[in-house]
């Protein structure tokens, strides 16, 4: 539906480009790693026109929206399973959650906040031991916070860029540390930015990120 949308200009090229994002990203989960690869392609050859001209028309700004919905559902993947109380229903916008879900996922930042900083010093001390809890961790955090924000903000670029620059830092520690899990973890948080680039209309990072993470996943041409 999007692809179709976006040929016909009736819809934003972001919001096609975050669907293949999240397409490739459930490829990859179901062990289609090819065709999910070609999709990244797709992907690719329509971020590189973003880069290049922008946008094809003015768009009213709900791609940023779209962008969080579809985050919220690939950062599904970074948390673990926790029981006693309601989840948010996938695919869903913040204004549709329940007031107990939305509590639950919103709040939820401070505690992660206080277990990424008590983190760190660990993971620095011992990166073998804690640097992959703390990439995991950092990233539902950035995830969580996004969603907050261009929940709440047009400016949600200014509260969560740091956020997603201090998650690929972390990441390219642990790429060097444990190649064989850090790479993955680096091209998916680099994907990560460059979406929330690509949501805030700075086209040409946003390519820069999509193509080291490309690289990294050794589909780079």
């Amino acid at each position: 539906m999007q692809a179709v949308e976006a040929a016909n200009d009736r819809g934003p090229m972001a919001c096609h480009l975050y669907s293949l994002i999240g397409y490739a990203q459930m490829l990859d989960t179901c062990g289609r790693g090819e065709r999910a690869a070609a999709v990244r392609q797709e992907a690719l050859a329509l971020l590189t026109e973003l880069a290049a001209t922008g946008e094809r028309k003015s768009w009213s700004g709900y791609q940023a929206s779209y962008w969080a919905v579809l985050l919220s559902f690939s950062g599904a993947d970074s948390e673990r399973s926790t029981s006693g109380g309601p989840r948010p229903p996938s695919g869903a916008t913040p204004m549709q959650w329940s007031p107990d879900a939305k509590r639950r996922y919103f709040e939820s930042r401070i505690a992660l906040r206080e277990r990424v900083d008590t983190l760190a010093p660990r993971a620095a001390e011992d990166p073998d031991q804690h640097l992959a809890e703390l990439v995991r961790l950092h990233r539902v955090l950035t995830v969580r916070s996004a969603v907050y924000w261009e929940h709440r903000t047009h400016m949600f670029a200014d509260r969560v860029h740091s956020l997603f620059d201090d998650g690929v830092r972390l990441a390219r520690r642990l790429s060097r540390q444990h190649p064989a899990d850090g790479t993955p973890a680096l091209a998916k948080i680099l994907i990560d930015r460059s979406t929330f680039h690509t949501a805030a209309r700075e086209f040409g990072p946003a390519l820069d990120d999509f193509c080291q993470a490309l690289s990294y996943l050794g589909e780079a041409d």
